[in-house]
């Protein structure tokens, strides 16, 4: 009932009477009083005057599971939801829900992420109340070596949720989402497969929102929803966005097993397009323009002598990010 309530109340601009409410949820005026009083405690301001009903005035910045299935209108993504306030990372979190036969779709998020993972062995740490730490379990039925690709599809999702949030955000390939030519989100794929079969794919997201500090390590690579545009935003909102969209990218991508049919769109949308890149690759590094992806998620980098490159592993360094210049 909780998050049928939540819907009411904030998708209604003025008040809502009690009796409209016991209506339109089969609950008695007792049992809704009860719930506007736990709401308030919670710290939703919710203003109740007599003869008149209820309006929600203010709401606080949760992550909690009924907050966030109050904006969630998803078919299968994010219908097994899991909420902690504290956790050491939620990819570990989402892998052993995994092994313990948790289905395709579930999502965990967690308020705080004290070792959360990172590429290449680093951590990526959400500090309690400002960032968005989730993680997407799915089971797919196409082969492991379409499942790295899945990463990009995030890197999409992200972004494009970015943008509707007012941020002008771009995509530094392979998956980093750049706002002011700063990182603004990290994504971590893992896998658990046989040779020719994916048991689970987790996907974890970390998205600095209303991160209003940064420590001065950060402050020239790293920034914030809240950084960009000086106001708070919600967080329940954003992630609900996130699996709505990447439960329609994701949907588009299994058609195909490969990003033929989302290379176009991330194409536009990536900053490292006709720029001048600089890849770090095992086998030595080289310079040259970039170009967009391909169906595989390769990155075309044209170098000075002339030849194309399709990278696939190592990293990709863009001139003006990140401190290469």
């Amino acid at each position: 009932m909780k998050t049928e309530l939540l819907k009411i109340l904030r998708e209604t601009d003025d008040y809502v009477s009690g009796q409209e409410l016991c209506d339109r949820l089969g609950v008695s005026r007792t049992a809704i009083w009860k719930r506007i009083k736990k709401l308030q405690e919670e710290g939703y301001v919710i203003e109740a005057v007599q003869n008149r009903g209820y309006h929600l005035i203010e709401l606080p910045d949760l992550m909690k599971t009924d907050e966030v299935r109050s904006w969630l209108s998803s078919k299968w993504l994010g219908k097994e939801l899991y909420y902690q306030e504290s956790v050491d990372s939620t990819n570990t979190w989402a892998k052993k829900l995994a092994e313990e036969g948790a289905p395709d779709g579930t999502v965990v998020l967690a308020d705080e992420q004290t070792a959360g993972k990172g590429r290449r062995g680093r951590t990526w740490k959400n500090p309690k109340g400002a960032n968005i730490a989730a993680t997407f379990l799915l089971r797919p039925q196409f082969m492991p070596e379409a499942a790295p690709m899945l990463t990009l599809v995030m890197g999409l999702s992200v972004a494009q949720i970015c943008r509707e949030m007012g941020l002008d955000a771009w995509i530094k390939w392979p998956n980093d989402v750049v706002v002011s030519g700063k990182k603004i989100c990290g994504i971590l794929t893992e896998m658990s497969a046989q040779v020719d079969y994916v048991n689970y794919v987790v996907i974890g997201t970390g998205i600095n929102v209303n991160l209003s500090v940064l420590p001065p390590e950060l402050k020239e690579i790293a920034t914030s929803f809240y950084l960009e545009k000086k106001e708070v935003f919600p967080r329940a909102q954003i992630i609900a966005r996130v699996i709505e969209v990447f439960e329609e990218n994701y949907e588009i991508y299994t058609k195909t097993n490969d990003l033929s049919q989302l290379a176009e769109t991330y194409n536009q949308m990536l900053i490292n397009h006709g720029r001048q890149v600089k890849v770090l690759d095992p086998s030595g590094e080289f310079a040259g323009v970039s170009g967009g992806i391909d169906r595989s998620g390769r990155l075309s980098v044209k170098k000075e002598d002339g030849t194309v490159v399709k990278v696939m592993a190592g990293e990709v360094s863009v001139r003006g990010l990140y401190g290469y210049v």
